[in-house]
């Protein structure tokens, strides 16, 4: 009797104590309901109209074309309902401001006739895109509306692995969707963007998440919903989120100036392994390592040559090779910065002026040096486009802008990379002919310039002063 007593005190004792662990840990558990109310009303949907669709008609045995009425009983809408657009839902957004700024993703956006944005409160308001960059895939939007609730603003800077994160927006059109879960990782490099550092989260992102926000427990957004990592289409516990910092950092120049400027070094860069690590006569495998320094660009101006190791940029330790894209893109383009390396097992301190990336990375990975320190009228020196970049861009002739010294040139925003095939109506062939043609240009008066860049071409005007 006393060995059964025994038992069943143990078995409770047992039993007690998995409860009581049970109910410590479900206490720890975060309760999310106050912040969802909190923070939910200034979460939008965004749908986007992308222009009516064309129909081909279906023709008949004789050649003609079918009657309405049989065009649309084999599947031809009806006349009546091919001017009809109907915007479809794409992604969210979140409201930053009590004036109508809204962010959300570049790709959620692109190429959208009209942009609508519905609120909380059911009303739908048709949205202006302020700007948009497509390597941080992220666009600024603006609405006319009172009475708007707004997000608050957070700072991604001190994130750390193992954090509570809470994610809202519109999966597959469903409004106002939360998932919950933690920051896997900071400062993800992805193969589609390098100079963006993600956030790695667990959290449920599917279609319709795209550029909602990400908080943390205090209710603050420290991220954009971007990208998912997934082999099935669906979610499949990797997502990425664009780190508030480096968004607002995007805001504010997209406000400002139309467009996004990031710091460049004009080198290729490696990982350091150990054997690598062992060869440069370095402690550890840490750093990046410069495979190739572009001639002509900030880095070769800079002193910077292959075979040298950069540990630190502008202070800022470099671990892993992915870092360095992320310290120079967040550096002002123009500012000299101090960066050490290590040069044949000797340590050195190089000072760095950091370039403007330029705005197709086609052309400055190819584009030869231009001669000459002396910019033209225009403010910019140009450089000759080979015929794989003729090809690739589908244009028979043109110049590369490779450096913008002033003038003009930046004030209507020429960016390096920049492909520039007419001036003035006359069709550019050489960066001689280039030259002379801008040196006899007139004064005082707008003048036309057709521009490709990242791909799209298009026009813009300028003046210059005698």
């Amino acid at each position: 009797m006393n060995r059964y007593r025994s038992s069943m005190l143990a078995l409770c004792s047992a039993l007690f104590s998995v409860i009581w662990v049970v109910q410590a840990q479900a206490v720890q558990l975060p309760q999310f309901t106050d912040l969802v109310k909190q923070a939910s009303p200034a979460v939008v949907n965004i749908s986007t109209v992308q222009g009516k669709q064309e129909h081909k008609p279906i023709y008949g045995p004789n050649g003609q074309p079918l009657p309405d009425i049989f065009q649309e009983f084999f599947g031809r809408p009806h006349p009546r309902g091919e001017n009809q657009r109907r915007p479809q839902s794409l992604g969210s957004g979140f409201i930053i401001s009590e004036d109508g700024y809204i962010l959300t993703n570049n790709h959620v956006v692109d190429g959208a006739e009209e942009v609508i944005v519905r609120l909380n409160d059911r009303r739908e308001i048709e949205a202006t895109v302020i700007g948009a960059d497509e390597r941080s895939d992220l666009a600024l939007l603006k609405i006319d509306a009172d009475d708007l609730p707004t997000v608050q603003i957070g700072s991604s800077a001190d994130l750390q692995p193992g954090q509570w994160v809470v994610a809202i927006g519109s999966p597959f059109g469903f409004d106002y969707s939360v998932t919950a879960g933690i920051i896997s990782a900071i400062g993800r490099s992805l193969p589609s963007e390098n100079y963006v550092p993600f956030i790695q989260t667990d959290v449920a992102i599917n279609p319709g998440n795209s550029g909602g926000p990400l908080f943390n427990l205090d209710g603050e957004v420290i991220g954009i919903n971007s990208q998912i990592f997934t082999r099935s289409g669906g979610f499949m516990g990797l997502s990425f989120a664009i780190p508030m910092d480096v968004a607002m950092t995007v805001v504010d120049q997209l406000k400002g100036q139309g467009y996004v400027s990031r710091g460049w070094l004009g080198v290729v860069i490696q990982n350091i392994n150990k054997d690598l690590a062992e060869s440069f006569g370095l402690e550890q495998a840490s750093g990046a390592l410069v495979a190739q320094v572009m001639p002509g660009g900030p880095g070769d101006e800079s002193g910077i040559r292959d075979g040298d190791v950069i540990l630190t940029f502008n202070k800022k330790k470099i671990n892993l090779s992915s870092d360095l894209p992320h310290a120079v893109g967040a550096t002002p383009p123009g500012k000299k910065v101090p960066v050490d390396i290590v040069r044949a097992g000797k340590p050195m301190t190089l000072q760095v002026t950091v370039g403007e990336l330029p705005s197709d990375p086609r052309m400055a990975a190819k584009s030869p040096p231009s001669k000459g320190k002396k910019a033209n009228r225009l403010g910019v020196k140009v450089a000759a486009l080979s015929a794989k970049q003729k090809g690739e861009l589908e244009i028979e002739s043109g110049v590369v802008v490779s450096k913008v010294m002033g003038g003009p040139a930046q004030a209507v925003g020429l960016r390096a990379g920049d492909v520039i095939t007419d001036v003035n109506s006359v069709n550019v062939k050489s960066p001689k002919q280039f030259s002379k043609l801008v040196a006899e240009l007139p004064s005082n008066r707008s003048i036309s310039m057709r521009l490709v860049r990242r791909g799209r071409p298009g026009y813009i005007t300028f003046k210059l002063s005698e």
